[in-house]
């Protein structure tokens, strides 16, 4: 079993800052890509930004030169610094992992979603 737990969310003025956290636990070999997505009301579940095991990174162009995903492997922990935000950036975010377990399957975990809401 495996476990990933979202940390960070809440209200925000725009222009402000919020960082999110996400930590897996479990039966955990290795961890590939991590990522977070975002669904806001009423709009498909979007990719906002990723990070390979090697460290190379991809942004949503929405959200380039405003947020920042980094990763700290021996944590098994996910992080997305997001700054100058905008009201359009409310939504729930979710990251997800590609987990190699023990028997060697690679499978994609979810957290469970924190609210970020961009409001004044």
């Amino acid at each position: 079993q495996v476990q990933l737990v979202e940390s960070g969310g809440g209200l925000v003025q725009p222009g402000g800052s919020l960082r999110l956290s996400c930590a897996a636990s479990g039966s955990i070999f290795s961890i590939n890509a991590m990522g977070w997505y975002r669904q806001a009301p009423g709009n498909q579940r979007e990719l906002v930004a990723s990070i390979s095991t090697g460290g190379s990174t991809n942004y949503a162009d929405s959200v380039k030169g405003r947020f920042t995903i980094s990763r700290d492997n021996a944590k098994n922990t996910v992080y997305l610094q997001m700054n100058s935000l905008k009201r359009e950036d409310t939504a729930v975010y979710y990251c997800s992992f590609r987990i190699r377990s023990w028997n060697g399957y690679e499978t994609a975990y979810w957290g469970q979603g924190t609210q970020v809401t961009v409001s004044s």
